[in-house]
């Protein structure tokens, strides 16, 4: 690169060669490891295949026009769930949008594309933050920038979670608004940053605020600032961060309120992991779920851990940082602060989710040790030292497994050769320089107290260290003679500090050295002939112009010695750069390979795209008939969110914010969930259809990439019935009847009769036998029913089973939800169905259709368990399909004749004189109102979970329509916000224009520190 160029441009080739290194070694990772797109393995595991993709692809569908429902009500998951919160959860990131400009059927590649461009983005940001903070080399800026994007947090948690990818940006940002907020400048646009950033991932951006105030902090601390301008500082930052939360207030509160609605989960309690696994993750190819992945690279981590041994830096600056450090890793493991950095709330999964946070201020930590100058050998010693006793604590911990330990030492011996290198260099600029007459004026910024007023450095000047014989000596000595050269920024490959003279973004902005950055000032000294550190640099590998000779031609007589040291000095940085830049990217992408692959092993893993779903969404665009109908895109799913992938208006649902009133209803109607019951899923019934006006349902066969699946590759079917309209009329309730979920019963066959209106079922007796015919026992607990044990031979001759006398041709259900294993009917007239049940801890499974009775009524249904579960009392429902057609024909008969829906409204028109309780089938969460004809609207009732409004015979036609709880609230805060935030730019302007009227007089200002390096 031209050095004339990257004069003027040092963070943004950081940021450039950050962002660089990042995708390299992103998608090497996923070559190496043979992962989506570059091989034949998903990367759909976990919360990425069943969350985010479908949500991604969902937005393209709204954004292409071809959803079902809008920004509030997304009317294809759940029978109808509030979109607005999922959106601000899972899609708000402006880097969703990309999916637009993808096909349909290449959504995976979307999610992938923007995975890698956030986390290319957060290594950008934090190189541009570094350069801000400390002047320095831009290539070691946008190294160690792209230390921070690849993480370990980034790599092995956030890369499968990549809404947490917004708070990887965010953090720098933030930090960035703490130095504008230091300085009193760029308040509008800080706060526009802190409202991104929050509405981004409110989530992340909460903890990156957490760490961006601690930042700020330390910052002040370290300013030197009087007291009243260090208040005066955090003033500034407070109120840009209250006004950034402000604006993003809308959709903050509306998220929140989600949660508060949502079903509640699991009640986690945090441990903390042993310190051997604590720092086996600062390690590289390393990988565990449940603990902080710490690393940042082996150059950052040796550089970080120098910070307390390297001399060139002022003491405040050594102990801050590392005492920071220190303090926020030992957060990560006490209860109180745990609950702090996760919103008082310990997250079910990962708990560490705050890392990416201490993964930043070990670059920081990094940043600051190179910016003072390579360490001193003996301070690289003392950190291999302690990088040594790091390996051998986390030698006992099962993280690391034997491929680690070459992975360690090639690095560790990279980062020291490369650091080595580079600090050789250096000892051959400074022979290069006191060989042209260097000046014995103090360091600019060297950290020793050399300059006038500095207050963050020690009292003992540069003096000592520039006597001392050896590197030590002569890079103080080097320095010296550069600030006569006022080459800060200058180097031979056109490298340069982020804070010198015509390459600082400070400058560029018309800033000068300010307040609040004591330390980074330098005193301007001239040379012999009056020239001061603003000057223009010599070029670099040159000596500045001898007194009494023309600049112009000064270098047009360099002896060759002087060229041959300046090519060596070159070569040397050159193959430094080289080394350290392959030593990050070979750990990087090792890292990342091995928790590629280990993810697969440790969480569930879903397909891509493909022929399944393909075949799915043509079934269901062939049946749809969205509002007249309901199609279900069926019950052997892909994904927990089929709806959103393939298209339909089904039950299945997974969100963190799945309604709690949606759960509920739909377990007392004998449907399956996982994640503790929000992951809730298609329940294939013949009266739940009816209710919910489900009019065709797909078929599949079962998904073959699952491995515990049966091979079965049959083809994509679809069945229709006839169900009642969406908008049905039902008998008046007593007033003092309960009719909310709490009112279902524990049997699930009589609670869909509630929903339906009409007895449909007959519960039989059941008898229960072990393989060898005995009675088993009754199960323990709260759960009654019988115990059912897994035969202790894989080929038991006898099995157990369920006797049952149904009527004849009925259809046969089985209600299990904490069984696992099989189940099917031994004696049918039709080819009976198996029934495949899977439940734990954490999922539950749904009623299952088995079949049709045989004439003689008698039914024997044969058990396959895989492991000790229940059959509760009531099992088995006997469903009369000529009673049920009696119903659907008079609910139809009463139903409304014509149903719209549009985003968060439904309108039905009424048969005349309708008269009782008109039921949307649609869960009653949060938010509906509605009124009939042209009354006020109020909040909706409840018909046993599902949206009901009371009519008195005049009324025909209902609206209901839907308003997110919180949105109010955040509109209102947010137009505050927004008014204070005109008001105070109203006022600036003003005071600038009286300003500019009446010019007051500035004292002259310090230059700012620069730097010369040997790249």
């Amino acid at each position: 690169m031209k050095r004339s160029i990257l004069r003027g441009t040092p963070r943004r080739a950081a940021a450039l060669l950050a962002a660089a290194l990042t995708v390299t070694a992103f998608c090497a990772a996923d070559a190496v490891a043979r992962s989506y797109p570059f091989g034949p393995r998903t990367r759909a595991v976990n919360d990425l295949g069943n969350q985010y993709v479908p949500f991604h692809a969902h937005l393209w569908d709204l954004l292409h026009g071809r959803s079902d429902g809008g920004l509030l009500v997304n009317w294809q998951s759940g029978f109808g769930s509030s979109f607005l919160p999922d959106l601000g959860t899972y899609l708000s990131s402006p880097f969703a949008l990309l999916v637009v400009v993808f096909p349909r059927d290449e959504i995976d590649l979307a999610v992938y594309v923007i995975t890698v461009l956030k986390t290319a983005c957060a290594g950008a940001a934090m190189a541009w933050l570094l350069l801000r903070l400390r002047p320095g080399r831009w290539w070691a800026a946008g190294l160690l920038g792209a230390a921070y994007a690849l993480c370990g947090w980034s790599l092995a948690d956030a890369s499968y979670n990549p809404m947490w990818l917004d708070g990887l940006v965010a953090l720098p940002l933030l930090c960035l608004v703490g130095e504008w907020a230091l300085d009193g400048r760029r308040r509008l646009l800080g706060v526009l940053v802190v409202a991104l950033a929050w509405i981004a991932n409110f989530y992340t951006a909460y903890m990156a605020t957490l760490g961006a105030g601690l930042f700020l902090l330390l910052r002040l601390w370290l300013s030197g600032l009087p007291r009243r301008r260090a208040l005066a500082a955090a003033g500034r930052a407070t109120a840009t961060v209250a006004l950034g939360v402000g604006l993003a207030a809308p959709l903050v509160t509306v998220v929140y309120f989600g949660t508060k609605h949502a079903y509640p989960g699991r009640v986690t309690h945090f441990t903390p992991v042993a310190t051997q696994d604590l720092l086996a993750r600062l390690l590289p190819t390393t990988y565990g779920f449940a603990s902080p992945a710490l690393f940042v690279g082996t150059t950052a981590l040796l550089l970080a851990l120098a910070l307390p041994f390297h001399r060139a830096a002022p003491v405040r600056v050594r102990a801050g940082w590392s005492l920071l450090v220190a303090a926020v890793a030992l957060s990560l493991q006490w209860t109180p602060t745990h609950l702090a950095w996760h919103a008082f709330a310990t997250p079910n999964g990962s708990p560490y989710r705050q890392t990416f946070v201490l993964c930043a201020l070990l670059v920081v930590a990094a940043w600051h040790t190179l910016s003072y100058g390579v360490p001193a050998p003996r301070a690289l010693a003392a950190a291999t030292a302690l990088l040594a006793l790091v390996a051998a604590v986390a030698s006992r911990s099962g993280l690391v497994h034997a491929y680690a330990w070459p992975v360690l030492l090639l690095s560790t011996a990279g980062a020291l050769t490369g650091l080595l290198l580079l600090r050789c260099a250096e000892a051959a600029e400074a022979a290069g320089a006191g060989g042209a007459g260097g000046v014995t004026a103090p360091e600019a910024g060297d950290g020793r107290g050399a300059e006038t007023g500095d207050t963050t450095g020690d009292a003992t000047g540069d003096t000592g260290a520039a006597r001392r014989p050896g590197l030590a000596g002569l890079a103080v000595r080097v320095r010296r003679a550069e600030a006569v050269r006022s080459g800060a920024a200058a180097t031979a490959s056109g490298g340069g500090s982020g804070r010198a003279a015509g390459s600082s973004a400070d400058v560029d902005d018309g800033r000068e050295a300010g307040h609040g950055h004591a330390a980074d000032h330098g005193r301007e000294v001239a040379d012999g002939r009056g020239r001061g550190v603003g000057a223009d640099p010599a070029p670099a590998g040159e000596d500045p112009a001898p007194a009494g000779k023309d600049p112009a031609t000064a270098g047009r007589g360099e002896p060759r010695a002087g060229r041959a040291g300046a090519r060596r000095r070159v070569g040397l940085a050159g193959l430094a750069v080289v080394v350290l830049v392959g030593a990050q990217l070979g750990e990087a992408a090792a890292t990342s390979a091995v928790a590629t692959r280990l993810r697969l092993n440790h969480l569930d893993d879903y397909a891509s795209w493909g022929d399944r779903q393909r075949e799915q969404a043509k079934a269901v665009s062939e049946a749809d008939g969205w509002p007249a109908h309901r199609t279900d895109p069926g019950r052997e799913q892909t994904v927990g969110n089929d709806p959103m992938v393939v298209g339909g208006q089904g039950a299945q649902y997974y969100s963190s914010l799945t309604a709690d009133v949606l759960s509920r209803t739909l377990t007392a109607l004998g449907g399956g969930w996982t994640s503790r019951g929000r992951n809730v899923q298609s329940l294939d019934n013949a009266v739940t259809d009816a209710v919910f006006s489900v009019g065709a349902r797909v078929h599949s066969p079962p998904d073959q990439h699952q491995r515990w699946n049966p091979r079965d590759r049959g083809p994509v079917t679809v069945s229709r019935q006839d169900v009642p309209p969406l908008v049905t009329v039902r008998p008046a309730t007593a007033p003092d009847a309960r009719t909310g979920v709490s009112a279902f019963g524990p049997s699930p066959y009589r609670n869909q009769e509630l929903l339906l209106g009409s007895r449909v079922y007959t519960v039989p007796a059941l008898t229960v036998r072990t393989g060898d015919g005995a009675r088993p026992a009754r199960a323990p607990g709260d759960r009654p029913g019988t115990l059912v044990e897994a035969p202790r031979a894989k080929a038991a001759a006898h099995r157990p089973t369920i006797d049952a006398q149904c009527p004849a041709r009925s259809e046969v259900y089985l209600w299990a939800p904490h069984y696992s294993g099989t189940a099917r009917l031994t004696d049918s007239p039709a080819k009976p169905l198996t029934g495949r049940f899977t439940s734990d801890a954490a999922k539950i499974a749904a009623m299952q259709r088995l079949g049709t009775a045989p004439v003689s009524g008698h039914v024997r249904i044969e058990l396959a368990p895989t492991r000790t579960g229940t059959v509760p009392d009531g099992a088995v429902g006997c469903l009369d399909t000529a009673r049920l057609r009696t119903a659907v024909r008079g609910l139809k008969a009463t139903g409304a004749e014509e149903v719209t829906v549009s985003d968060g409204t439904v309108r039905a028109r009424l048969p005349a004189g309708s008269t009782g309780t008109a039921v949307i089938a649609a869960p009653r969460i949060a938010g509906w109102r509605c009124a009939a004809d042209g009354a006020a609207a109020e909040p909706a009732r409840t018909h046993f979970g599902l949206i009901a409004v009371p009519l008195d015979g005049s009324a025909t036609s209902v609206t209901c329509t839907f308003h997110p709880p919180g949105l109010r609230l955040g509109a209102a805060v947010g137009g505050a916000s927004l008014l204070t935030l005109v008001l105070l730019g109203t006022l600036t302007a003003v005071r600038r224009r009286r300003t500019a009227r009446h010019p007051a007089l500035h004292p002259a200002t310090r230059p700012r520190e620069r730097i010369t390096s040997a790249l």
